[in-house]
């Protein structure tokens, strides 16, 4: 009652908020006539000046807000022909104060955004302004970059297959424009380079996100991964693929809300007897249990041109939001290999993760962080939690007119689209343009079909993401245009009514189902009734989508059977439609604790990424690094003494520990085969003379060699830590069994691991250093290795980018041929080199 009653007296947060703007728009206004009286060579004297204010007299951005919107807005209006109005404005405040700025379609979110661009750049820091697309990024960059070249600052673009050189130089920009994946891999791809002049980002200021909802929120779901190929072979996956054709609907169970199939007892049985093997759970089976279940999600839960399409020998996975084919993504675990497999196409060697991050974690790097949408309200309280970001809903410049028609609910899915086809038709007679939102490719496909044999023209738009599609959807308010699309589809592209449309309603918006996010409902409503135009939209249901069949309940079944409907009948029933929004927040609130989930585990693995990722940076911009390995000596020394304890060592402990330092050490160069344990200085002086006689033959090039194996050490163990790390969280779920909180026992033994990790990375360095010779023609070449990374890889499902590595044309000089992780190892314990020496 009492909150009630403070909103009634004083207003909303919200609202109080857009209340504290209105004197600072006001101060922006008051000097636009000064800004209109420059001249064109003013602007940039004046952007010099305010740069330098910050940079010598540590003037706040805030300060200079009022004239750096008004020279901004004129700049737009000589260059653009656009002048900001008011409400974008408070945008661009809203922006700048790190926040959300919710702004319906069409209300100028790209140009509100060159406001907060041009105030934090001044600071010379760099501005990120992130988009959903390379399209976009584009776009907005030559559009936008015409008004911060007008006052003097310069803009970078980064897209897909851009080099190092010209990311660098992209980055180098005052405001630079990109996609999320393109600047996370770029982070990544950063942390495994070798030399700091190869590094491209510069520093992670302030970044404006654009459709902030679809990429911190629709996104967010999978982490961005870099990979290489494993050594796995890929045999098994068509073995059991042909195992899971035979199982019949009596061997398994399938949970389509959570997307899970499991066998049932007379299942394991079967796949017992097909795999000849007495018990499938036995830990010896562990994997071949993992393949069996994998391979029958791919076949029972995932649809092909729903899920995936299949597309030159490829699977190629589709975007559930958008619709839009994801190229080089590829699914985890063995998913995608078991799809594969299904489809009868080429298997792929699953990949192994070299390097991840998820967006959650990568945009907590940024100082500042603001975004924009025209759908965030409904994910407010995320946003808040996750990201410390508040949403502030801006009015819009002209007041909304569309008209938001009652849903139309059928008993099933052939009446729905019976309707559907007839109300396109006369929609179509009428003259009225209609843009059609589907939520797959097969239901887009199967209405065009529909159509075509009405005679009916129109345009297709399912799973293409480049210029047609935002050309397409730029003319779908033409008059008499008939526009199938995916929900999403031409997302940040205005829809400008052609003429005579606004006399006949407008565009009309036609969704052929409700999506299980609220959001992207009002993303594709949002599509029509931009800028106060004329529109209407009306959304059909039936009793059998996934939606109403999987989390509707069962009084909206009662009701539509006592209210007897004939066939093709519909309701419009606000109780209904109350149930659909219920099963929607049921179906967000399930995607948020995955999303939260996710974050959780990817906390752990964050706090251990900032600590590699920190020392790395210093072994590769230290000018010595003698330090280091001093440092890291006295380290591994101490442990290893720390052994023998201090009640006096036994024969036994003196034995082991003298067989580590010689492992480590390699001091056999230096005792004999029969000698006693070496003091802890003995020790220290024998390892030393190895290290000044290898540092006299590598001369000036010591510091290089260092740097080489210092980094090569730490990139080969994070590397198998991550392996390990992965392993851990595919199985620590089971500890829920024992009573056990599965985050706290990762957490806890991913610390152990960790710490066993960092030993590790210090004995590398020694094991090879100990043992390296070096040859004068080695020396130079030794300088100028380089091990960058070229693979990309794009979210936990595993979007993969192959890409070209360089290595250099030589190695520096071993003593031995070089061992292979599989093969024995050379110290005679009859193990793997990876079980031993290699670990």
């Amino acid at each position: 009652m009492f909150s009630f009653l403070f909103k009634k007296i004083f207003g909303s947060r919200n609202e109080r908020f857009l209340r504290r703007l209105r004197p600072l728009v006001e101060r922006i206004n008051a000097l636009e006539p000064e800004a209109q009286a420059l001249a064109d060579s003013d602007f940039r004297v004046r952007i010099d000046a305010f740069r330098k204010e910050i940079k010598d007299n540590n003037a706040t951005p805030d300060s200079l807000l009022p004239e750096v919107f008004a020279l901004t807005r004129e700049a737009s209006r000589r260059t653009l022909g656009l002048r900001h109005y008011d409400v974008q404005l408070v945008g661009g405040i809203t922006l700048h104060w790190g926040k959300i700025a919710e702004m319906k379609t069409g209300e100028g979110k790209t140009l509100a955004a060159t406001l907060a661009a041009v105030l934090n750049a001044l600071s010379g820091r760099g501005v990120h302004v992130v988009t959903v697309n390379d399209y976009l990024a584009r776009r907005d960059a030559a559009w936008m970059g015409k008004i911060y070249h007008f006052l003097g600052l310069t803009t970078g673009v980064i897209v897909h297959d851009l080099d190092d050189n010209e990311r660098a130089a992209a980055y180098n920009a005052d405001i630079t424009y990109g996609t999320n994946n393109e600047f996370g891999f770029d982070y990544l791809r950063d942390n495994m380079k070798f030399y700091a002049n190869q590094l491209v980002q510069c520093g992670h200021n302030f970044a404006i996100v654009d459709e902030v909802d679809s990429i911190l929120i629709d996104e967010a779901r999978t982490p961005l991964i870099i990979s290489g190929a494993s050594d796995e072979s890929v045999g098994m996956y068509r073995m059991v693929d042909e195992l899971v054709c035979k199982l019949e609907p009596v061997h398994y169970s399938i949970d389509e809300k959570t997307r899970t199939a499991m066998l049932t007892d007379a299942g394991v049985s079967r796949c017992e007897e097909l795999l000849k093997v007495e018990n499938l759970f036995d830990p010896a089976n562990i994997t071949l249990q993992h393949h069996v279940l994998q391979a029958l999600k791919a076949h029972r839960i995932f649809r092909r041109d729903v899920d995936y399409i299949v597309k030159d020998d490829h699977v190629v996975i589709v975007d559930e939001f958008t619709g839009r084919l994801m190229d080089g993504r590829r699914y985890s675990d063995g998913l995608h290999q078991a799809l594969e497999a299904k489809e009868h196409v080429t298997v792929a060697a699953e990949n192994q993760t070299l390097a991840s991050i998820t967006f959650q974690n990568y945009f907590r790097l940024y100082g500042k962080l603001s975004g924009m949408t025209g759908t965030a309200d409904t994910e407010a309280v995320e946003f808040q939690q996750i990201y410390n970001l508040e949403v502030v809903c801006i009015p819009p410049n002209k007041p909304m007119i569309r008209k938001d028609y009652p849903d139309m609910i059928y008993r099933s899915r052939q009446e729905k689209f019976d309707a559907i086809t007839a109300a396109i038709a006369d929609i179509h007679k009428e003259g009225q343009p209609v843009l059609v939102g589907t939520i797959s490719i097969e239901t887009s496909e199967m209405l065009s079909n529909r159509l075509a044999k009405l005679n009916i023209p129109h345009n297709v738009l399912n799973a293409k993401q480049h210029e047609k599609e935002a050309e397409i959807v730029a003319q779908a308010g033409q008059k008499g245009r008939v526009t199938i699309a995916t929900n999403m589809a031409g997302r940040g592209t205005d829809i400008v009514l052609g003429e005579g449309v606004p006399d006949i309603g407008g565009l009309h918006i036609l969704g052929t189902e409700r999506h299980e996010s609220r959001r992207i409902d009002n993303q594709l409503r949002g599509r029509s009734g931009r800028q106060g135009d004329m529109g209407s939209s009306r959304f059909y249901l039936s009793l059998e989508d996934d939606l109403m069949r999987l989390f509707g309940s069962d009084r909206i079944k009662g009701l539509m059977e006592k209210l007897g409907l004939r066939d093709g009948e519909s309701i419009e029933n606000a109780m209904v439609s109350r149930a659909v929004e219920r099963a929607q927040k049921r179906v967000e609130a399930h995607h948020f604790e995955i999303r939260k989930t996710l974050l959780d585990y990817d906390n752990v693995m964050n706090q251990q990424r900032e600590v590699i990722y920190a020392l790395r940076r210093d072994l590769m911009v230290e000018e010595v690094l003698d330090f280091v390995v001093d440092e890291f000596f006295g380290d591994v020394l101490d442990n290893e003494y720390a052994q023998l304890g201090n009640a006096g060592p036994d024969a036994e402990q003196e034995a082991a520990v003298l067989a580590r330092l010689r492992e480590i050490f390699n001091l056999d160069r230096v005792l004999p085969e029969n000698a006693a344990l070496p003091s802890r200085e003995e020790c220290e002086g024998h390892v030393r003379r190895m290290l000044e006689m290898l540092k006299a033959d590598t001369g000036e090039s010591w510091t290089g060699v260092q740097r080489y194996f210092l980094l090569e050490g730490l990139d080969r163990c994070w590397k198998e830590h991550l392996r390990n790390m992965d392993a851990l969280r595919d199985g620590i779920g089971l500890r829920g069994y024992g009573q056990k909180d599965p985050k706290l026992e990762y957490k806890r033994e991913g610390f152990a691991m960790f710490q066993e990790t960092l030993f590790h990375i210090r004995e590398s360095v020694f094991r090879v250093l100990t043992r390296l010779r070096v040859e004068a023609p080695a020396v130079e070449a030794a300088e100028n290795v380089t091990r960058e990374y070229r693979h990309k890889e794009d979210s936990a499902t595993g979007l993969s980018y192959s890409g070209g590595g360089e290595e250099a044309a030589r190695e520096p000089v071993r003593a031995a041929p070089r061992v292979g992780r599989n093969d024995p190892c050379p110290c005679g314990s009859s193990l793997k080199y990876k079980k031993c020496c290699g670990r």
